[in-house]
């Protein structure tokens, strides 16, 4: 692994911060997870593609840059070290945009990728149901298909449940099972649903902070073209399973992120560190935060490097997964700690920040699929054990 940079990456890079000193916004948005900061946060984004900088790595043709995953962390190390606006389409440019890669036709790579680099399509996830949370292969809602006077349709019966800023997004997508016959993996469909469709509800669901961060989709009698349907009939699973890996992988979590956070965390601790080394374990908390950060983007460079050699990843992420999501935790829990009592101060400016990100973090083993699950895919595909 080289970790020299060319000049051609220097240069792109330098290119990344110049843009990023003449527009990031110099006042902080609102949460995006309220109607005002939904708004301010997708203005940015379409500001962003704009000047291809919403999705580096997309062909120039459908809203990026053409860049390699080199470019794609020196993009997200810039992004990161200014406090650049928090990505508010992320199921759409880091999930939805690689599965359509991947897997999508021309006619729906030209459709949906350069309207989602532009945010005019801001998705939402539709995986887990009430009965299928971790256990994505219980899935239930159903897709009926049919051919009438308005052509080859799915009907979608059913719920989703835990999607993802559902209240503000205009699609959804998700999996389905097209053969009533099937069970667990076989059957399942993958399709594209705009939420403004006829027989569609939506119900916010409030997250520990108060926020409306997640809603329940219900779906009744709701009219779904052929045509939004990616992969094969009944061959849902196998481009779920490509979602999951992008999901769990490098493109939702970068290593730039925890590298930000574990500066922060470092920055705290000076403030703090009379009151702070009064409990030598803190101390070792906050190197600890700092080395795992340090570790991840290291890991990271290794892994884009096998990448851009043909290399591919398969049940790894699972590693990937549980490594930031209990790495995010344990940075949040220490600047708890060193915060103290005032921790729960949410209107001090000093803990606002630290306190979200503390609450959020709790949901970091469970989304993308929980941690427990992500153990047995290690143990099983990777460490070859039997299945209990």
């Amino acid at each position: 692994m080289d970790l020299n940079y060319t000049p051609a990456q220097q240069a792109f890079r330098a290119e990344v911060r110049d843009w990023l000193s003449k527009n990031v916004p110099a006042e902080p948005f609102a949460s995006y997870d309220t109607r005002e900061g939904f708004n301010q946060h997708r203005q940015w984004e379409a500001k962003l593609a704009e000047a291809g900088w919403s999705s580096v790595t997309w062909p120039t043709e459908l809203g990026g840059r053409g860049s390699d995953f080199i470019e794609w962390l020196i993009f997200e190390e810039e992004y990161w070290a200014v406090d650049a606006p928090m990505r508010v389409n992320q199921n759409g440019i880091l999930l939805l945009g690689p599965t359509l890669m991947e897997f999508g036709t021309p006619e729906q790579k030209a459709r949906f990728l350069p309207a989602t680099a532009r945010c005019d399509a801001m998705w939402a996830q539709g995986w887990s149901e009430p009965n299928a949370g971790s256990d994505m292969a219980a899935i239930s809602s159903r897709a009926l298909r049919v051919s009438d006077g308005d052509g080859d349709h799915y009907v979608l019966n059913g719920q989703k449940t835990w999607s993802t800023r559902a209240i503000f997004a205009n699609w959804l997508f998700g999996l389905f099972r097209s053969d009533p016959a099937s069970s667990r993996h076989r059957g399942l469909s993958y399709l594209l649903v705009p939420l403004d469709a006829p027989g569609i509800t939506i119900r916010p669901i409030q997250a520990l902070n108060g926020k409306q961060a997640f809603a329940e989709v219900f779906f009744d009698d709701v009219r779904v073209p052929v045509e939004n349907r990616i992969g094969g009939e009944g061959q849902g699973w196998n481009v779920a399973m490509a979602t999951a890996g992008f999901e769990r992988g490098l493109l939702l979590r970068s290593p730039a992120r925890y590298q930000r956070t574990a500066q922060k965390l470092v920055q705290l601790y000076r403030q703090h560190q009379v009151e702070a080394d009064r409990d030598p374990s803190i101390r070792e908390s906050v190197l600890r935060a700092w080395m795992g950060a340090e570790a991840y983007t290291l890991a990271s460079y290794h892994v884009v490097g096998r990448l851009l050699k043909g290399a591919t990843i398969g049940a790894e992420a699972s590693t990937n997964k549980i490594f930031w999501s209990e790495l995010d935790l344990q940075m949040h829990e220490t600047a708890m700690r060193i915060l103290g009592p005032r921790a729960e101060l949410r209107d001090d400016p000093e803990v606002h920040d630290w306190l979200e990100g503390f609450l959020f973090a709790q949901a970091g083993s469970i989304y993308a699929g929980s941690n427990e699950i992500q153990r047995n895919i290690i143990a099983e595909r990777l460490l070859g054990l039997p299945k209990s």
